[in-house]
């Protein structure tokens, strides 16, 4: 036995001695742990590899992946106004979600399972998804956006496991309905708790980040009634997303009827983060105090760690939304998003470039980097430790003995 199955064996154990339940999704056993989507760069191959391996759920953001790929970065990073800029850059970027998926794979080598994030609000949506089935990813996670057409997208590809990223019964009850007309019900729901997540956050405005609709404890009995309405009753496992820091709390909500649970902020700080060392460090410094909520470039919220950058960009808000009226080339030829409030001059929302704050960040530059973080505690502290750490943490309450 090699030493990578001899891990996924002891966690398996050591959740079952906990307590806690595995789950079965795209025909694999889990470990009732998810690792989030983080973009640009944060979270890809090796992260992914290293969590599918240990026997759980890893996942690659499939936003601008060129970056981790200098040859890659080489070839496009010049472009600007040239006519098919934005063409030649989604290209390289499918290229890179194509080397990390089969990094990821290899990583994993047949354990767990390896999910590509893609959000809807991306203009190369349609191009990622159909790139991840093809490069083998064995589920595709879709939030920022109501994925209604993913099982039209996907139709050729019927292994493939799809799990929509929703908020609230209300969304669930939309999908699940919607996708039932087609003939295909999600795979799996990640139920993201917007007052307790990071990055884009599943709520119209920042005012709503609050409202009692997103509690776990209403949520999910209200969606578990629903499925049973549907008669899909256990055919749908649940994945809470937000606020989780321990075994008590995955065992908290598997008991409400939980398979699983997804952490982003906690995987990012692992040693096998695929960011920067100094990315890792600011997210594990960061305190309550340090974060804010904002109205992202996108138009939804999105909560952050307040840096020097965030900081200027905050004091000059409204006066960037005041001259926000006219329509401009994207700032980084690459036209990211279908919809950008600095791009196509609306003053309702963000007026920076998230591309390119994202990407300085990836580099741990707190002058120019938006580094987005979940609002809970981390498990130990300003630590950079290793994937295992974090699992044994997780399934079996252990902590390394430096902690």
């Amino acid at each position: 036995m090699d030493e990578h199955n001899s891990i996924a064996q002891q966690l398996a154990l050591m959740a079952q001695q906990s307590g806690l339940k595995t789950w079965t999704l795209a025909g694999a056993v889990l470990l009732p742990v998810v690792q989030g989507g983080m973009g640009v760069g944060v979270s890809a191959g090796r992260l992914a590899g290293t969590v599918a391996g240990q026997g759980g759920v890893g996942t690659i953001s499939s936003v601008d992946l060129r970056r981790l790929h200098p040859d890659l970065m080489a070839q496009t990073e010049h472009l600007d106004k040239e006519p098919d800029a934005g063409a030649r850059i989604n290209a390289a970027n499918l290229v890179a979600l194509d080397r990390e998926i089969q990094k990821a794979k290899t990583i994993a080598n047949g354990r767990g399972l390896v999910a590509v994030n893609i959000m809807k609000a991306l203009t190369s949506y349609e191009d990622c998804v159909r790139q991840a089935v093809e490069s083998g990813a064995d589920a595709l996670v879709v939030g920022a956006g109501l994925p209604l057409d993913l099982p039209d997208l996907t139709a050729h590809h019927p292994r493939v496991a799809l799990i929509p990223i929703l908020s609230d019964a209300r969304g669930v009850q939309l999908v699940v309905k919607k996708w039932a007309k087609k003939g295909r019900l999600p795979d799996a729901i990640v139920l993201e708790h917007p007052r307790l997540a990071g990055g884009h956050l599943g709520a119209a405005k920042v005012a709503d980040l609050q409202d009692e609709r997103f509690n776990f404890e209403i949520a999910v009995p209200q969606i578990l009634s629903f499925f049973q309405t549907m008669g899909i009753e256990g055919k749908i496992p649940l994945i809470a997303a937000g606020g989780i820091y321990c075994r008590e709390d995955i065992a908290r909500l598997q008991s409400m009827g939980v398979a699983a649970v997804q952490l982003g902020t906690a995987f990012a700080v692992t040693q096998e983060c695929d960011a920067d060392l100094a990315f890792k460090q600011v997210l594990a410094r960061a305190k309550p105090s340090d974060l804010v909520e904002f109205v992202s470039v996108a138009g939804l919220p999105a909560r952050a760690v307040r840096t020097p950058w965030l900081d200027k960009y905050l004091r000059l808000e409204e006066k960037l939304k005041g001259v926000a009226h006219v329509k401009k080339k994207c700032n980084m030829s690459f036209d990211c998003l279908t919809h950008c409030g600095l791009r196509d001059g609306n003053a309702d929302v963000g007026q920076f470039c998230i591309d390119q704050q994202l990407g300085h960040a990836l580099k741990g530059e707190l002058d120019k980097g938006l580094f987005f973080r979940g609002a809970g505690r981390l498990p130990f502290g300003e630590d950079i430790l290793p994937v295992k750490a974090l699992m044994d943490w997780l399934l079996g309450g252990l902590r390394p003995m430096a902690i």
